[in-house]
């Protein structure tokens, strides 16, 4: 994975160098987390810049903001427009975007809502979030030792600063163990999610995936390739899923931003399916691709670009 940071950051309804866009040490967000992001895909097409999905991606950090009783104090529309105003700023035609919404410069104490909303669009150049190979080859993982969060406890469904705390602990010891990532259970003893990533499991033609009430972040990705499987004529079933279906897959699968769609070849050790990417999770990173690529027609209109 290569990240290079870009000429610009937008902060607050101004674009600056990247080195001014800086926040003060009692920033809320600092101390406790209380942020709401999301992670945007742009791709180059025909050497111009296309944001994938945006709507999707504004519609939830909204929501998100929602849930976490931040009052976004900029449209949807206008947090659109800024995003592609930050793509143009650093001339750049493919990157990874992140919008962050923070609690900025406040007083000490757990409470958030004394403290000021800000809201920042950075836009870095971004390989392949689990390496350039793993796309093909796929990438070993390991059932981690963490759950996922439990009902009631914080809210799974918004995309929260926060809560990725888990997710450092799940993504450290799957480094230390020697796997590219770890796959987390949810309270229950089901499948849940990757540190950062959706997961999909293909067995017997059928792909399953965990439900929203498995504690994951309902990705945007994932539901692209949901839509995608049934384009092509595959059942999807949304269900609870036991640890062993890991190892008596014929398939198992990435989905996110960052890691797009992504092979698993084992599991704990244990080789998925031939071990080797298997020919359904192909056939949706061919569609998927394609369409990102601007080889195959964008039928869904999930390519938003950016005018110069």
């Amino acid at each position: 994975m290569t990240q290079d940071k870009t000429e610009y950051i937008w902060l607050n309804g101004k674009l600056l160098p990247w080195e001014q866009a800086t926040v003060h040490v009692t920033a809320h967000a600092l101390h406790y987390g209380s942020t709401v992001f999301e992670g945007i895909r742009v791709y180059e097409i025909k050497e111009q810049p296309h944001i994938f999905c945006l709507e999707a991606h504004v519609k939830r950090l909204f929501a998100s903001g929602k849930i976490f009783r931040m009052d976004i104090s900029y449209t949807p529309e206008e947090i659109k427009q800024a995003i592609s105003d930050t793509v143009k700023a650093n001339r750049v035609k493919s990157c990874y975007i992140r919008p962050l919404v923070f609690r900025g410069e406040s007083r000490l104490g757990v409470n958030p809502l004394p403290g000021p909303v800000d809201v920042s669009i950075i836009a870095v150049k971004w390989g392949r979030y689990l390496g350039p190979e793993a796309i093909e080859q796929g990438v070993d993982v390991g059932v981690s030792s963490w759950r996922r969060l439990a009902p009631a406890t914080s809210p799974a469904a918004a995309k929260i600063g926060g809560q990725y705390v888990n997710s450092q602990f799940i993504a450290m010891e799957a480094a230390e163990r020697g796997y590219a990532e770890g796959i987390a259970l949810d309270i229950n003893g089901f499948i849940s999610e990757g540190s950062g990533e959706n997961v999909f499991v293909v067995r017997d033609g059928v792909i399953y995936t965990p439900p929203p009430y498995a504690s994951i972040l309902q990705g945007v990705t994932r539901a692209c390739i949901i839509t995608l499987a049934h384009d092509l004529g595959y059942v999807v079933k949304e269900e609870p899923l036991p640890r062993e279906m890991l190892y008596i897959a014929d398939e198992v699968f990435f989905t996110g931003t960052a890691a797009e769609v992504t092979p698993i070849r084992s599991v704990d050790h244990i080789p998925v399916g031939s071990g080797k990417r298997g020919p359904i999770t192909e056939r949706l990173q061919t569609e998927f691709f394609g369409i990102i690529g601007g080889e195959v027609q964008d039928r869904h209109g999930w390519l938003t670009p950016v005018v110069s």
